[in-house]
């Protein structure tokens, strides 16, 4: 907050507190709104484009993205507090369309904020132009656009939870194997495929290819391997992009969206009139993480099995 006169601070945090508490109000009408199935719909028409490119980009990045945020809370922690927070700002995933589409959601109806260029009024402007409440709504590094982007990087974390469960799940009933993502299902996938050619294949007809690779199973050669791999990596890129129309409806019954969106306006109220030390904690990139370990552990145990 600005330095300001103790009475004129104290009713600024007052009706910062009557803010936020209207925020909560407004909260689960607009998980419905937004993250029910209809809603969830409108949000990823968005996705049809660029963002099947970026996904699997942002998977690819979300290592770094733990590795500042985590370097981040070491270097604070060791007094280098201009480091930890260059850190913990740092915006590493790209922006997808879905993202901006969310934010935009957040901004205009849970928080009741004018989206950038559209102030309600003169006042709303005139508020936005002062430094020191622009330090802590509108630049990259503020608290609000720090929570956001943090609160929106946990939705790329559950939509790639949302296709490990999938891989899972094909795993478990086509396959009969525990396949906790693309890596460790492009092996079983290319076996697969390698015993139904070898199968069509055998001079003796299919009855008896079907007896003889029974007893002797195909193995797939490593482009084969690597070739599922890449489509599977594609499909997966597709299916990530658009998770979410899945995953939010089953977050909004469960009260996940809620929970979150209500820690998200905890941060910011104590930025607002707090120390600013309760910062939004976003837990899904880690669990997304052990998803990650633990498939590339199974398939490196198929591999040298």
């Amino acid at each position: 907050m600005p330095h300001l006169p103790p009475e004129t601070d104290a009713a600024l945090k007052r009706a910062a507190h009557a803010y936020f508490a209207a925020c909560r109000a407004r909260l689960p009408g607009f998980v419905q709104e937004t993250f029910g199935l209809r809603g969830s719909l409108r949000l990823h028409r968005h996705a049809l484009g660029w963002d099947v490119a970026k996904a699997p980009v942002n998977l690819a990045l979300s290592p770094v993205l733990i590795s500042c945020r985590l370097g981040g809370a070491l270097a604070r922690r060791l007094g280098a507090r201009r480091l930890g927070t260059w850190l913990s700002t740092r915006r590493i995933l790209l922006p997808t369309q879905v993202t901006k589409a969310t934010e935009h959601a957040i901004l205009t109806g849970l928080l009741d904020l004018p989206a950038p260029g559209h102030d309600h009024n003169a006042l709303a402007k005139a508020l936005r132009a002062e430094p020191a409440l622009a330090a802590l709504f509108e630049q990259p590094g503020s608290p609000l656009r720090r929570a956001l982007s943090d609160y929106t990087g946990t939705r790329s974390a559950v939509a790639e939870m949302t296709t490990a469960l999938g891989t899972m799940g094909t795993g478990a009933l086509a396959l009969h194997s525990f396949t906790p993502g693309m890596v460790s299902l492009a092996p079983r996938v290319a076996a697969g495929l390698a015993q139904q050619a070898a199968i069509a294949a055998f001079p003796l007809g299919g009855l008896a290819g079907s007896m003889w690779y029974g007893l002797f199973p195909a193995a797939a050669s490593p482009p084969m391997i690597g070739g599922a791999l890449a489509a599977l990596v594609i499909l997966g890129a597709v299916v990530t992009a658009f998770a979410g129309v899945l995953a939010d409806p089953v977050q909004t019954a469960l009260g996940l969206h809620q929970r979150r969106l209500n820690r998200l306006i905890d941060a910011m109220e104590d930025a607002f009139t707090g120390d600013g030390k309760r910062a939004f904690a976003a837990r899904e990139h880690y669990l997304a993480r052990l998803l990650d370990m633990s498939d590339a552990g199974i398939a490196s145990m198929r591999l040298l099995g």
